[in-house]
């Protein structure tokens, strides 16, 4: 039985081989559409890492004018402070220049918080200090905008405050916080989308 399909399966593929090589070849477009697709169908400007995975949020004027920080929420929870675009301290002539951590009581950077548990987290309000970023001029405090636990902050910003200045949205960042999430809620209403900041900031 086996021998009678090869049979005629050999058959077939020679009285029609136009119709088999052009199964091929339809078969072969498929397959490089699928792995290959059209550069007209791809976007102008890639999605981020950061779009990706988190959502992002503003608080503009956060207790002073121009005062504006970003929230990226993970959906685990976490939440990515730092400093919008549209923050005053951009607008300073040769932008920030150091990056402190030493504000309030302690010392930001010397809160090390460990295992599953977050053991050492220390709470903090929404209009707690993160940090103080000078300039030339003068200095600004970044302050936590959720309230929540401080898990962690940017220490390259104590060696390297010109992150600030080129990547701010990214590896500038300056602390990441875990709010409760019914403090969230109360709190995200009161924030911007992205959309919402850039028409806000005419960015």
């Amino acid at each position: 039985m086996i021998t009678q399909i090869a049979e005629e399966e050999s058959q077939l593929v020679k009285e029609n081989p136009t119709a088999i090589k052009s199964n091929e070849d339809e078969s072969e477009k498929q397959l490089h559409e699928l792995l290959l697709p059209n550069v007209n169908d791809l976007p102008v400007n890639p999605t981020s890492a950061i779009e990706f995975n988190f959502v992002t949020y503003f608080a503009p004027d956060f207790m002073k004018p121009e005062h504006d920080q970003y929230i990226y929420r993970h959906a685990n929870g976490l939440c990515v402070i730092g400093m919008a675009a549209g923050h005053v301290a951009f607008k300073d002539e040769g932008g920030v220049t150091s990056v402190d951590f030493n504000v309030g009581k302690s010392n930001r950077s010397e809160i090390k918080v460990t295992g599953k548990r977050k053991r050492n987290a220390q709470h903090f309000e929404s209009n707690t200090a993160l940090c103080k970023v000078c300039t030339n001029n003068t200095f600004y405090i970044v302050r936590c905008c959720i309230k929540g636990s401080l898990l962690e902050v940017n220490e390259r910003l104590i060696k390297q405050p010109e992150l600030l200045n080129s990547a701010a949205d990214r590896e500038g960042y300056v602390a990441i916080i875990m709010p409760r999430p019914s403090d969230w809620l109360k709190a995200k209403d009161s924030f911007m989308t992205f959309d919402e900041y850039k028409k806000f900031r005419q960015l």
